[in-house]
């Protein structure tokens, strides 16, 4: 097999940044060599058993906790050359201040085929992120980027600092904490005026930005009083001035709180979205593992369903759909086995969306929430049209039996079958141990009774200081019967409708403040 090398901007931080060609590629990775400034999710892009290299590349360290250029280099080129499809992934854009130029050619040197996938660069992000158009109408018509991290005095200096005094335009600089004083003061020595006003934003586009804002002749100040650190973007001209109408990101509700995310690994990722959406950075911490339920039962179930045995299909999970699929698989079959007389009822949307991505389309989904209850409540009565076939309800060994009683209750017989088993998920790093039960997390949400009391087996109770939000009035009991308060619970038996409840929470504290 012929290798490759795929030069691969990841943004400036957001993982939602990253472009679909670089997501592509990350599922075609056989390795992939990663910056620290890339976000560690866009590694779940990868297909099992992907080889990750982690290149370190600590500011101003030297070798710092990773690699060398050279070193990289050899990496990727050495890599390719065995076999394999290497994508290097890097923060912001690979050819901004990123040595991917080098990259390059050290590929083209090789004899390697490589692409460059060009990343949204913190250099244009960062200040949207912050409120900042780096041009605009009426007070700019150009930019320019600029490192920051030599003294402008330095002999290795190459930025004509008197030709960017005198232009008109918004000055944009990367890598440029430690240097922004020296800095600050050559552009007033070659005329800038000092009142001009400068942003620094440290950790631009993600949940743990933080904007201050001076002026040339005061800002080496105002960052050393905010403690401010790479990495970080500072924005001088005008232009800054619009951010306090523009500020847009930083007035997020859940902006810089860490949510723990205790469910399974393959459902957490539709919650961490809408936590993410409302500033806050989700920690996923798998506390439940899904594993093939009866195998038998399920195959006999679908030869069923093809003969045309039931009336009803109904999905109450998203796993319940997961392990439907994964069953259709090993039989080589589709949803063509859905007879046409067979209906399928969902419990809620997020189910929903999961049956369409399978080809299928729910003829019954509650409008009244998310629960077994309201489906129960929702189902038509048995004999309705004069149809009294069975429904089968593929589920979990642990489901509880309010749907099969509110069924029962209203005339129809029910098949069910343990389309999966949930079992408690291997122990979590000590360190999210640690931070589970020293205030570690800001919040955590649970979205079901048993992610409570697997997060309490694998990791103990949540400090006191956390929030707990809950996703219903059964997963409110779990909490209440392991003595752990409930701050918040959704009104609607949703992940939408739990993170939106955590932020109202978040922002009534800190009103309350």
């Amino acid at each position: 097999m012929t290798g490759w090398v795929a030069l691969v901007g990841a943004g400036p931080g957001d993982p939602g940044l990253l472009t679909l060609r670089g997501r592509d590629l990350l599922a075609e990775a056989d390795v992939v060599v990663i910056d620290r400034l890339a976000a560690d999710e866009l590694l779940e892009h990868c297909r099992a058993g992907v080889e990750v290299v982690n290149a370190g590349k600590v500011p101003r360290s030297g070798h710092g906790e990773g690699m060398t250029q050279d070193e990289i280099n050899a990496c990727l080129v050495d890599r390719a050359l065995a076999g394999s499809r290497v994508v290097r992934l890097k923060g912001g854009d690979p050819f901004v201040f990123g040595r991917g130029g080098e990259e390059a050619e050290a590929c083209v040197a090789a004899g390697v085929p490589f692409e460059v996938v060009p990343g949204v660069s913190s250099a244009i992000a960062v200040p949207a992120y912050a409120g900042i158009p780096v041009t605009h109408r009426g007070l700019t018509q150009d930019m320019a980027v600029i490192s920051g991290h030599l003294d402008p005095g330095a002999d290795g200096s190459a930025v004509d600092w008197a030709a960017l005094a005198a232009g008109p335009g918004t000055l944009v600089l990367l890598m440029g904490v430690k240097e922004i004083g020296k800095i600050a003061a050559k552009l007033v020595e070659h005329g800038r005026n000092g009142a001009t006003p400068v942003a620094m934003i440290q950790w631009g586009t993600t949940a743990r930005q933080r904007t201050v804002v001076g002026t040339l002749d005061t800002i080496e100040t105002v960052a050393v009083d905010a403690a401010m650190k790479p990495p970080a973007v500072t924005v001088i001209g005008d232009v800054v001035r619009l951010r306090e109408t523009l500020s847009w990101f930083e007035r997020r509700p859940l902006l810089g709180m860490r949510v723990l995310v205790p469910r399974s690994r393959a459902q957490a990722g539709e919650l961490s979205r809408h936590l993410r959406a409302l500033g806050a950075e989700p920690v996923e911490v798998p506390t439940i593992a899904v594993e093939r339920g009866d195998d038998e039962a399920m195959e006999t179930a679908v030869d069923r369903l093809e003969g045309g045995d039931f009336s009803w299909v109904v999905f109450t999970s998203v796993n319940a759909v997961t392990a439907f699929e994964h069953v259709l698989d090993r039989l080589d079959r589709d949803v063509r086995v859905f007879d046409t007389t067979t209906s399928i009822a969902a419990v809620g949307e997020a189910t929903e969306r999961a049956m369409r991505s399978l080809g299928l389309r729910a003829d019954l989904v509650p409008e009244s929430g998310a629960s077994g209850g309201a489906l129960a409540a929702a189902f038509p009565r048995a004999g309705e049209g004069g149809e009294r076939r069975p429904v089968l309800l593929p589920r979990a060994d642990i489901a509880t039996e309010g749907v099969v009683k509110g069924l029962s209750g209203k005339g129809w017989e029910t098949v069910e079958v343990t389309a999966y088993r949930t079992v408690l998920a291997p122990p979590p790093d000590p360190a999210v141990v640690d931070a589970v039960r020293s205030g570690g997390f800001d919040a955590v949400a649970f979205t079901s009774s048993s992610t409570v009391a697997n997060l309490v087996t694998l990791a103990g109770h949540p400090a006191e200081s956390t929030m707990v939000a809950v996703i219903g009035p059964q997963t409110a009991q779990a909490c209440a019967a392991l003595g752990m308060r409930v701050d918040a619970e959704a009104d609607y038996p949703s992940v939408e409708s739990l993170a939106a409840a955590l932020a109202e929470l978040a922002v009534s504290r800190r009103s309350a403040r």
